[in-house]
């Protein structure tokens, strides 16, 4: 087996591994939203039950809370257009630094 094989073989053990142990490790455990956490949190400073300030837009416009599959979905299209605008910024800074780079070369040159 070559030394590639061996690394790949193991990167994939890896990743098998990183997948497969919180299943087993986190048994029975609950996780919970900042939504729930905040909520909680204002519930034993102050010792009223929390009240939101207002109502959700779309749950305004759609009569009741939207089911969770919406919610993901709105979330991902979020994470999308971030990861986009990042994406974008950080491949501007890389062109420019090698425009700046062929520039000075350039001038250099003449």
């Amino acid at each position: 087996m070559t030394k590639n094989t061996k690394t790949v073989l193991i990167l994939i053990l890896a990743v098998v591994l990183i997948a497969a142990v919180p299943l087993f490790a986190l048994r029975g455990a609950e996780f919970g939203g900042s939504d729930d956490a905040g909520s909680v949190m204002v519930e034993e400073i102050t010792g009223d039950e929390y009240e939101p300030w207002f109502t959700p837009v779309l749950e305004t416009v759609i009569g009741g809370e939207l089911p969770g599959e919406v919610e993901s979905l709105f979330f991902c299209i979020q994470t999308g257009i971030g990861v986009g605008i990042i994406a974008f910024c950080m491949g501007r800074l890389v062109e420019r630094k090698k425009w700046m780079k062929k520039e000075a070369d350039g001038h250099d040159s003449n």
